[in-house]
């Protein structure tokens, strides 16, 4: 019975130990409202049998402007396979990542898509590669599920799922020019995520 007991400890700590992890990641996007869960992972992979698997697939709530849908790649495949583009319904997209320039950490399309190597993972989280939601339509709101068809290099396709999420991140706003706010959304000192290259 201890050793039972110890084994469900050290599984509550691992847990714990991930959550506290994806937490301190920076977050894309800002939220207008004060929520402040976190994206709850989903233990069933997406589209199984496509091109990839698409494991803990999420979206960020917004009500207007612009948001991201996160996830992880899963190529379990012998070959390497890239995401060349992304759409839904909902808004015009574009395959996104960060990095630095001018010393400031700044969003920028990803050029030459994204790339999951064989047999490996590649992960779309906040702070990092991530599928933009560029002119939202109409609100995303907590609860709501999306569609998402990805293209890849060789022209096939693939859809999944996403539930949105609430999720506060780092406060960072995405904004259309040299680091000035869109309207209603707030600027993190330091840091421009401006589409730009």
């Amino acid at each position: 019975m201890a050793t039972i007991s110890s084994r469900r400890r050290s599984a509550i700590a691992l847990a714990t130990a991930a959550a506290l992890v994806a937490v301190g990641a920076a977050g894309c996007g800002s939220s207008d409202s004060p929520a402040s869960a976190q994206p709850n992972p989903s233990a069933s992979p997406s589209a199984a049998a496509g091109v990839v698997t698409i494991r803990d697939p999420w979206v960020k709530a917004a009500d207007k402007g612009m948001t991201a849908a996160f996830g992880t790649l899963v190529n379990d495949g012998d070959t390497d396979v890239t995401v060349t583009g992304a759409t839904t319904s909902l808004s015009s997209m574009e395959l996104h990542e960060m990095a630095m320039k001018d010393g400031k950490m700044v969003m920028r399309q990803k050029q030459g898509g994204i790339v999951i190597k064989a047999r490996s993972t590649h992960a779309l989280e906040p702070g990092g590669d991530h599928l933009m939601l560029m002119n939202l339509t109409k609100p995303v709101q907590a609860g709501d599920e999306l569609t998402f068809t990805l293209t890849f290099a060789d022209g096939k396709t693939q859809q999944f799922r996403a539930v949105a999420k609430p999720f506060t991140g780092a406060q960072e706003s995405y904004a259309p020019g040299h680091g000035e706010p869109m309207p209603g959304m707030s600027a993190t000192p330091g840091m421009s995520m401006s589409p730009a290259s």
